[in-house]
């Protein structure tokens, strides 16, 4: 430790501190622009400038390093001289934009310019001016005149992101941020620069001039999204939510948060909306009150029960559900004697591990990792915030491995690929436990096959301190999870690594807890969207987009009975429901979600819930009242929360991801084509797929692509533009096709969660592909 004399005040800090972490600690302000605690140093802005005793001029606090006895001065006369003169300099061209500017009443330059800044400007020359630039639907460049250089955007895409989109062009007062040869940006953890922006030169393209900041409430909330759990802000106007911006919390998502969950708020204004109740009579949608609409479903549940069973009945429910709507939606379903409840729309294999399946470590480790395998994950576009905690880890040192289909940019150096075909990866993580058995001087649990690839990931995964083993959204999806599964606990024990799963939706992990998956025996997902059911109960679910086998599922629901969806979105199950209910979204009814880590966090609604609707733990408190349903007397949502949970403090107790002791010959490989199919980052769930924006964005707007490996593309003699017809089993469809090398001999990648791809079978599977 350095200790340093600050404004009379000693200060201890770390050795290699700079001036201004010193002052942090010290809880001692010193302006600045450039400067950001999560960014390098760049000493651009020179606004920190502060009096170091000694020193024949100002220093900047950012990046001076301190010494030991060091004395600083950050209000004295000749530092406050020296930040006034700089202030003077930002403010010669920087236009008089405040009372139209965005930024204005959350400006750093506005709040320091009332400090620092004279009342006048000595400044006579003409100003310059930046032309606009279009760098995609989501950041505003309109105003680049306002820009400082400070260049924290181009730091944040480089450091943060892992993508230099923009950078700085020209020198002296010609400098412009720009992107590169006119290209967007389209990275997914993009609408950060608008976070970092100090001044207002980059702004939120949708919410440009729809309000000033003083005329928002601000209400904590947490993203629907995927298993960060990321805490929000979610600013309101008139009962409307207008913009969303990131709570700090450094053990979830620190500063920051991803797209889709900044703008998906587009989607709680849209026009498809389901506002009132609506059952369907002779083909024709009819409107009607809750009163009819839920007395309706009451009376068609208990018909089915009394002339089906209750066997013939089920529910599912989807993983962006908050726990106390799931648990009610489970309790539903057995109080009527069925055990046919589930919320794994996507999986194939659906044996159950001994307790809820999670990360396995915390989320603010993945930044300390030394060594991470990371299997069957899209991992940029599936979990946008923990690659960006891994590419932390990376620029540390961190070994990142790989085992996938593709070979995907993760947006960081990966030190060992195995790309193999689906069918194949439960064999070749077999391979790597071969390598690790042999050094270790055990029995493998598998037989293995010699192969460089896997022995590389073998030895990096045997070194290190820090080590994880990480199965994506692919992995828990895949035919053989259970094989994956097991294999990793095995090599977990025998590396000294922790083993876990990155997890799909906001609440994967709290509905496991809750209980909405078969306990006794019931029909799983898979079974109720591959057969006619007499009567079932879909909340927050689009079946066909969010199936494992959309081609079934299509078939199943246009067979099944009653099918009652509560939805938000009245487009969402309008071609096979036969009633409507409209429920809240997160933003207007409070709930929990259980994230990646286990971790419980709720809140409340922000809005008051639009038109009709209400929240869907409501509705299921009324239906099961209508149903003779014991149980279903709770007033509050945190009633709900506590019969759900219990007692929280053990809620750690409740995940596991271990496995029956899995020692077994593998399956022999089917040979021929295996589909691998991608869930697109804008297509996961109904608020997504409605954000208008972000349909607009670099990786929505373009139709979803057959890729091919290039043997594949060779021996179909396909050139660019070439499209293809698809097939599984009767289930085809004519797609584009895209050469990509880095696909694994073999497979074939074709996107899911989509409705050009909505006619296909299964997302893991034998499939055929013909010149169209």
């Amino acid at each position: 430790m350095v200790e340093i004399e600050l404004d009379g005040k000693k200060v201890s800090v770390v050795e290699g501190s700079m001036v201004m972490h010193a002052a942090d600690a010290a809880g001692t302000y010193i302006p600045h622009f450039c400067y950001h605690k999560k960014l390098s140093i760049a000493a651009n802005c020179r606004m920190c400038l502060v009096e170091v005793e000694k020193a024949p001029k100002p220093m900047p606090a950012c990046a001076t390093p301190v010494t030991q006895g060091m004395v600083v001065r950050t209000k004295s006369d000749k530092a406050i001289k020296a930040q006034q003169s700089v202030m003077e300099f930002l403010l010669i061209n920087h236009p008089l934009d405040c009372p139209i500017c965005d930024q204005g009443g959350e400006c750093q330059l506005q709040d320091l310019a009332v400090g620092y800044g004279a009342s006048a400007s000595r400044y006579q020359e003409e100003k310059r001016v930046v032309f606009h630039k279009n760098i995609g639907p989501l950041i505003s460049m309109e105003e680049m005149s306002r820009c400082i250089h400070c260049t924290r955007c181009v730091r944040f895409g480089q450091e943060v992101a892992g993508i230099m989109e923009l950078g700085m062009q020209h020198r002296g007062e010609h400098s412009e941020i720009t992107t590169f040869v006119g290209r967007s940006v389209d990275s997914e953890l993009s609408g950060n620069m608008i976070d970092v922006c100090p001044v207002g030169a980059l702004t939120s393209k949708p919410f440009r001039y729809s309000a000033r900041t003083w005329e928002l409430s601000r209400r904590k909330s947490v993203s629907p999204h995927d298993s960060t759990g990321s805490n929000l802000v979610v600013q309101v106007k008139n009962h409307q939510v207008m913009r969303v911006l990131p709570l700090e919390n450094e053990d979830v998502n620190e500063c920051w948060i991803a797209d889709r969950d900044r703008f998906s708020y587009e989607a709680l204004n849209s026009p498809s909306r389901l506002t009132q109740p609506m059952i369907k009579q002779g083909g024709q949608w009819q409107t009607v009150d809750w009163n009819t609409a839920l007395g309706y479903v009451a009376d068609g549940l208990k018909r089915v029960k009394a002339e089906f069973g209750a066997e013939s009945m089920g529910a599912l429910g989807s993983v962006h559900s908050t726990v106390e709507e799931l648990h009610l939606l489970a309790k539903l379903v057995r109080g009527l004697g069925s055990d046919n409840i589930d919320h794994r729309l996507r999986h194939a294999d659906f044996t159950a591990g001994e307790g809820a399946q999670w990360l396995g470590t915390s989320i603010a480790s993945l930044s300390k990792l030394d060594r991470v395998l990371v299997i069957g994950s899209f991992l940029r576009k599936d979990h946008p915030l923990f690659a960006q905690r891994i590419r932390q880890a990376a620029r540390h040192g961190a070994r990142v491995l790989s085992l996938s289909a593709t070979a995907d940019d993760w947006a960081m150096p990966v030190a060992a690929r195995i790309t193999v075909a689906p069918a194949e990866w439960a064999q070749a993580l077999a391979d790597v436990a071969g390598y690790v058995a042999s050094a270790r001087g055990v029995q493998a649990p598998a037989p293995g096959r010699e192969s460089p690839q896997a022995e590389a990931v073998a030895q990096a995964l045997m070194s290190g301190e820090r080590r994880a083993i990480l199965l994506g959204n692919a992995a828990a999806q895949h035919p053989e999870a259970s094989a994956l599964l097991g294999l990793a606990n095995w090599l977990g024990e025998q590396t000294g690594a922790t083993v876990g799963f990155l997890t799909d939706g906001a609440n994967r992990v709290g509905a496991q807890i809750v209980g909405a998956q078969p306990l006794n025996g019931g029909l799983n997902a898979g079974q109720m969207l591959s057969q006619p059911m007499k009567a079932l109960l879909l909340l927050n679910v689009e079946p066909v987009l969010d199936a494992a086998n959309a081609a079934a599922a299509k078939t199943a629901l246009q067979g099944s009975g009653l099918v009652v969806a509560l939805t938000p979105f009245k487009d969402a199950a309008v071609d096979n429901a036969d009633v409507l209910l409209p429920i809240a979204p997160f933003s207007e009814t409070g709930g929990s979600f259980v994230n990646a880590e286990g971790r419980l966090q709720s809140f409340h609604g922000v809005v008051r819930s639009l038109g009709d609707s209400r929240p869907a733990w409501k509705v299921l408190r009324v239906l099961g009242n209508l149903l003779g349903v014991a149980g279903f007397g709770q007033e509050s949502v945190e009633e709900v929360r506590a019969e759900a949970l219990g007692d929280v403090a053990s809620l750690r107790d409740r995940l596991s991801n271990r496995t029956a002791a899995w020692v077994q010959p593998l399956a022999a490989l089917p040979g021929g084509l295996h589909r691998v199919a991608d869930v697109p980052i804008y297509c996961t769930d109904g608020l997504v797929r409605r954000a208008v924006s972000l349909q607009l964005t670099a990786d929505a707007r373009t139709a979803p692509v057959a890729s091919l490996p290039k043997a594949l593309w060779d021996q179909l003699g396909l050139a660019e533009g070439a499209r293809v017809r698809v097939s599984q089993g009767d289930a085809w469809a004519i797609l584009p096709a895209r050469l990509d090398a880095g696909l694994a001999t073999g497979a074939v990648r074709v996107p899911a969660g989509h409705p050009d791809t909505a006619a296909l079978g299964p997302m893991f599977g034998a499939i055929a592909v013909e010149k169209a």
